[in-house]
């Protein structure tokens, strides 16, 4: 059975896989492509006058904003994806679903609602104020913008969480509870090392996302290298300053690249799934109110609030006789593009994933990390790249729907990515060799045996599959070398 003991990692990936991956990441690296065009037309003067300005303040400030973020979500996604996932907690799939959809709140919103609910003279201080309360303090700043951040942004967290518990051995879960601990020093002890990967990659879709945020930060008033960036270029016909601090948000958002795989690097290895089994839920006894408390508040902020503020807007709108435009095209239009960028960027990011998740090395690294980087730029910047593009380069797409689409793979690729290679990490590998060991080719075996059984796990129909299974398998196989294909009959001398 030596053919059945093959590592990925010895075998070369195929050439189309690396074209295909490389092609994808070269072609989102325009804006950085645009913003080093920008950057070097003044000079080194431009730079030192750039660089001599609040640079450092604003540097410190997105870093400051971005590691709170990050570690807030880390509070909330964590937990959440727990006990939506691995416990016995009523009503554990509508959970799932509302703790996802805050992602398609915009951060202004969720800014505006933030002030309209939090801040001076707002909805809370008028239920403060029977109560001798005449003012409640400011909330722009960095807390506002923390706060605000911290309730779109956690699903990234979330849903990276839940695909690589969904794929996490529980077998190591399973004896250490056999040995007398607890679900909850289990779950410190034995599952969140086991994810690491995955919140690693989570934690790094958070804070790029911080770094490239306008809309939250502008609301709450605080000062990040977005909101500068905006300034510069909505202030000044002279772009080069902004380009020189878009170089400088790069340079941040390679930082915290370099921090991300160093830590993922250090628990990867020891964090592939070994056997394929469901696990079983844990019962939460008197802790099922505290948990459900939790969640029930981590929703109202995150998602009843400002769904609630908008539709308090709408109806004070509707009571003074606004005339409201009609939006069926305009909704027609986003749910359209919405639908055909998530398949394009999904396609799009799967061979950056199985390239990271199933062969490994330091090119197939690279590749990953620079399809991150894309993360960190403000929708601005990625916008004006496109647009230089498309009049200088491609005059027959620009402003049609294919460049938008472009601008969608740009920014949320990402996003698929993470989404696409925890998962990929966890699942078992021995049916993939299995294939390969009997004469399947690499773009098979990928197409018939890696991607259903993404799809089998995802949607909870894979039975368990112990290694006995494997042998069983190719003892069948080898019994009836008649059947098999050409090349392991070659191989097998039959």
């Amino acid at each position: 059975m030596v053919f059945l003991r093959l590592r990925h990692r010895h075998r070369p990936a195929p050439i189309v896989l690396w074209l295909a991956a490389l092609a994808v990441v070269a072609a989102t690296q325009l804006p950085f492509w645009y913003l080093g065009r920008r950057a070097s037309e003044g000079g080194w003067a431009a730079w030192q006058e750039t660089l001599t300005g609040p640079t450092g303040e604003l540097l410190i400030n997105s870093a400051k904003l971005s590691a709170a973020v990050s570690l807030a979500c880390l509070a909330v996604a964590l937990p959440a994806a727990w006990l939506t996932l691995r416990t016995d907690l009523p009503f554990r799939h509508a959970w799932s679903v509302a703790l996802a959809l805050p992602l398609a709140i915009p951060s202004y919103v969720m800014g505006l609602t933030v002030v309209a609910a939090l801040g001076p003279k707002g909805t809370l201080q008028g239920w403060l104020e029977p109560l001798g309360v005449d003012r409640l303090p400011e909330i722009y700043g960095f807390w506002g913008a923390a706060l605000t951040l911290t309730a779109v942004s956690f699903p990234y967290l979330f849903l990276v969480l839940r695909a690589a518990l969904r794929t996490l051995d529980p077998s190591e879960e399973e004896a250490s509870q056999s040995l007398g601990r607890g679900p909850w020093r289990t779950f410190a002890a034995v599952t969140v090392p086991a994810l690491v990967p995955a919140l690693a990659a989570g934690v790094l879709l958070v804070a790029l996302y911080v770094l490239s945020d306008f809309g939250g930060v502008a609301t709450l008033k605080y000062g990040t290298f977005t909101r500068a960036i905006y300034m510069q270029y909505s202030s000044s016909f002279d772009r080069t300053g902004a380009a020189i601090l878009g170089v400088v948000l790069g340079a941040l958002a390679l930082v915290i690249l370099s921090a991300e795989l160093f830590a993922r690097s250090r628990y990867e290895a020891r964090s592939r799934a070994r056997r394929m089994s469901p696990a079983r839920p844990i019962a939460l006894g008197r802790w099922t109110w505290p948990a459900t408390a939790f969640l029930v508040v981590v929703v109202f902020i995150s998602l009843v609030l400002p769904v609630g503020v908008l539709l308090y807007w709408l109806s004070r709108g509707m009571q003074a006789g606004t005339d409201f435009p009609d939006v069926s095209g305009p909704l027609r239009n986003s749910a359209g593009m919405a639908a055909a960028g998530a398949l394009i960027t999904v396609i799009l990011a799967l061979p950056i994933a199985v390239l990271a998740a199933r062969f490994g090395g330091p090119l197939a690294r690279g590749i990953e990390q620079l399809a991150f980087a894309t993360h960190a730029l403000p929708g601005l910047v990625v916008a004006l790249a496109l647009v230089f593009f498309g009049i200088g380069y491609a005059t027959e797409f620009y402003q049609t729907r294919t460049m938008l689409l472009f601008a969608y793979v740009i920014l949320f690729l990402p996003n698929a990515l993470g989404a696409l290679r925890a998962p990929l990490l966890r699942q078992s590998h021995h049916l993939e060799e299995a294939a390969a060991g009997l004469g399947r080719r690499p773009l098979a075996v990928l197409a018939t045996v890696t991607l259903p059984l993404r799809a089998a796990r995802r949607a909870g129909r894979l039975r368990p599959c112990l290694p006995d299974d494997h042998e069983r398998a190719a003892r069948h196989a080898l019994a009836q070398p008649s059947r098999l294909p050409h090349a392991a009959r070659r191989r097998l001398g039959k």
